[in-house]
């Protein structure tokens, strides 16, 4: 079974193939053909790796989301990186979609009724909902009737008791489906499998602080392999301060911007979504290498991102830990976990009274899933390679397994 996986973040647009057998391995498989294609305000690059082994990055024409992701799905099947014949080889299609809302949230066939759902709540997720409906709506055009399955983001967090996905708003915010419903639930599944892989336990013994730290970033607190908190919220801007997401800010400085500097409701989202975070404070970037190379340049404003960034991640890990009642494993995954070991040092070294001790040398080891903590650590430190769309994948074949 041939599984394409649309994986549509924030800032990129992922995608990867997968070729499912009958006994699935234990860890992720390389994908027979993986894309990615980043977005900066006036151009597109794209990277193709295959596992014969050949890469290449080239720039796209198109800054146009729809055009570049058409661009990038037909060298599948046409050009000096095709794996496969032709567009009709691909069996299923699987979206990585953000927010289900309060009625999507286990993988599922994509139906016109799906797509209803899933743009009723675009609003909730505005830099993913609708960058996902696109990638759905694009594969219906390429690859006409093929199979296609939407995997939530939300989905992991349905476990969350109702003390911690409740706000304390009025209680008829419940009935409009206002709630904490948390992000990146693919991943912090994935991870927390992962751990007790590695480290070879029981998943039921584990109580985990995952911590999803890329362009977005969030904290989930796993107890037995069920979600039992989250940073994120009733969309992707709560919680920790991310690369251009201002994060957990007070709600009256909206209001008091709103009145006294008439600031709409869209040029809010605007400003917390894409002006804030590690970009706005830094003035530099959203990017947490081009903040490490500001600061080693002498740059104030980049040590100030920085240094707020590991305050909150410590602050979020420290309340976590009380979610699970004593944490026993730490996972750094997603983007920062393979860039920046600053960030893992720095955000460690605050977490001693908790137990955590970091292996400064194993931190330094630029890849693989390991452990980079030091073996009289009370808390097992673990750096994990995101790998959604692998979940994604055996999602889908479990799915069409089980239909």
């Amino acid at each position: 079974m041939n599984v394409l996986v649309l994986n549509s973040g924030s800032s990129s647009q992922k995608s990867a193939l997968y070729q499912m057998g009958h006994a699935l391995p234990s860890e992720a498989p390389q994908p027979l053909w993986k894309a990615e294609i980043e977005w900066s305000p006036i151009s597109a690059k794209l990277q193709i790796k295959t596992s014969a082994g050949s890469s290449r990055e080239e720039s796209v024409s198109s800054t146009d989301r729809g055009s570049a992701t058409e661009h990038m799905l037909h060298t599948l099947w046409d050009g000096p990186d095709a794996v496969l014949l032709n567009a009709a080889s691909i069996d299923v299609v699987g979206h990585r979609i953000v927010h289900g809302g309060p009625k999507l949230d286990v993988a599922t066939v994509v139906t016109p009724d799906v797509k209803r759902v899933i743009a009723s709540v675009a609003s909730f997720a505005p830099l993913h909902n609708r960058a996902e409906l696109e990638g759905i709506e694009l594969v219906e055009s390429l690859l006409g009737g093929v199979q296609q399955v939407a995997v939530f983001d939300t989905g992991f967090h349905r476990t969350l008791p109702p003390s911690t996905s409740t706000y304390a708003g009025p209680y008829e915010w419940l009935d409009q489906g206002i709630r904490r419903y948390g992000f990146h639930g693919i991943n912090h599944q994935y991870c927390s499998e992962r751990a007790a892989q590695l480290l070879n336990c029981d998943l039921g013994s584990l109580r985990i602080v995952s911590c999803h730290l890329g362009n977005g970033c969030s904290l989930a607190a796993i107890a037995a392999g069920r979600s039992v908190d989250t940073t994120m919220g009733f969309t992707p801007l709560d919680g920790l301060m991310m690369g251009t997401r201002s994060g957990t800010v007070d709600p009256s400085i909206l209001t008091y911007l709103m009145r006294l500097e008439s600031v709409t409701g869209s040029e809010l989202d605007d400003m917390l979504n894409k002006k804030s975070g590690l970009l706005g404070i830094s003035g530099v970037s959203g990017d947490m290498r081009e903040i490490l190379a500001a600061i080693r340049r002498g740059n104030q404003r980049a040590k100030l991102a920085f240094d707020m960034f590991v305050h909150r991640l410590r602050q979020g890990i420290a309340a976590m830990a009380v979610s699970v009642q004593g944490v026993n494993v730490l996972i750094f995954t997603a983007g920062i976990r393979e860039h920046s070991p600053e960030v893992r040092k720095a955000t460690c070294a605050g977490l001693a009274f908790l137990g955590v001790q970091l292996d400064a040398k194993e931190n330094e080891v630029a890849s693989g899933d390991r452990e980079i903590s030091t073996t009289d650590s009370e808390v097992r430190v673990l750096v994990i390679r995101a790998q959604e769309d692998w979940a994604i994948a055996q999602a889908c074949a479990a799915l069409l397994a089980r239909a």
